[in-house]
């Protein structure tokens, strides 16, 4: 089978290391998997989040939406209220659960093209004192939009709301403090900017509101609470049958990670590479969906060509004869197509891209 490189938003191109690090069969219960590489991974996940005390991080089974309706799930009571911010299909996504699992909740629906107004958001806020938690996507890979999570991170301190962060796609590829910003639960997953494979998401969350979540729960195997405890007081045993490859794949991944210089080191990485592609395919012709200030450095939506001949399947199909997969976009009034630079992609690669990009006869 050919092999071609992820443009993508996750799950996106792995290292080699990473790839063979997953030969070898992991035992659930022994404690060379659980403590020396299930705890190390929590441990070391608090320090890439936070020089703050008081903040603690369990793991769960599935996708990262799982571990989104885990902390919905887990952390909303029934005498809570939450507001979620939709620019796009994942905050659109945190609705829908809200919805499923019957929770209080108002939304601020947005196009998917705008930034949050943190004034119409501040005004929600004092219009509602019910309101007791806030979610919000950071990177809202729909468009490639980045969200100002400082700005409403301050709002939230200022009405006493606890700030629920969707971080799948920024996590270990922007630099941000948790703690700085005094978020209550951050979100994010193993196949993203840590850049593991996919099968389990992580959340690292203050203490105290971790613990407030016992017997809140309106699932077993997404009861955030009993998965934490668990590991907790186990020396990191999961409640079910770990993903255990896909654990020591993310072990392996966040040596990597250092050894690169850590999150500021793939920061740059990846900012590199959004430039580099933003100005080929300006050279090419193409035209970015959003302006250069609200990108973020993991995905880039690009406007299709207007020519009629073109055809998105045959674009797709032509790059990934080259080597490379793209995405299609997922924006529901603008005919686009996304681009990822995330994950064991340098700029090198990105330039190879572009010149696939060139040659493709996509009309």
């Amino acid at each position: 089978m050919a092999h071609y490189l992820l443009l993508t938003p996750g799950p996106l191109t792995t290292s080699e290391t990473v790839k063979q690090s997953m030969l070898q069969d992991w035992c659930t219960w022994d404690d060379d998997y659980n403590i020396d590489v299930v705890q190390k991974i929590r441990h070391d996940l608090l320090i890439l989040a936070t020089s703050h005390q008081g903040y603690t991080s369990t793991l769960l089974q599935g996708s990262g939406t799982a571990c989104v309706e885990a902390v919905l799930g887990s952390a909303i009571g029934n005498n809570d209220k939450i507001l979620v911010i939709d620019n796009g299909a994942y905050g659109r996504r945190m609705a829908e659960i809200c919805e499923v699992l019957k929770l209080n909740y108002h939304v601020i629906k947005l196009d998917e093209v705008m930034v949050p107004n943190v004034e119409d958001i501040a005004k929600a806020l004092t219009a509602d004192i019910g309101f007791t938690h806030l979610a919000m996507v950071h990177c809202e890979t729909t468009t490639g939009m980045l969200n100002p999570i400082a700005a409403v991170a301050e709002l939230c301190q200022q009405h006493s709301v606890t700030f629920i962060l969707d971080a799948m796609s920024s996590f270990g590829g922007m630099r941000f403090d948790i703690g700085e910003l005094d978020v209550g639960f951050m979100i994010s997953s193993a196949n993203k900017c840590i850049q593991g494979v996919p099968g389990f998401g992580f959340v690292i969350a203050k203490q105290t509101l971790m613990k407030e979540c016992k017997g809140k729960a309106r699932s077993l195997s997404l009861d955030l609470y009993d998965q934490w405890h668990t590991m907790e007081t186990s020396n990191g045993k999961w409640r079910f049958t770990s993903p255990t490859h896909v654990v020591r794949a993310f072990a392996q991944a966040m040596k990597e990670l250092e050894l690169e210089g850590g999150i500021s080191a793939r920061a740059s990485r990846y900012a590199t590479n959004q430039t580099v592609l933003v100005e080929g395919m300006r050279e090419l012709g193409f035209t970015t969906l959003l302006p250069d200030e609200h990108h973020s450095p993991i995905i880039t939506s690009f406007v299709s060509p207007s020519e009629t001949e073109y055809d998105f399947k045959r674009f797709y199909h032509a790059l990934k004869q080259l080597g490379f997969v793209i995405y299609p976009g997922k924006v529901s009034n603008a005919d686009c197509f996304r681009i990822g630079n995330i994950g064991e992609v340098y700029p090198e690669d990105i330039k190879r891209l572009i010149t696939a990009i060139a040659q493709a006869k996509y009309w």
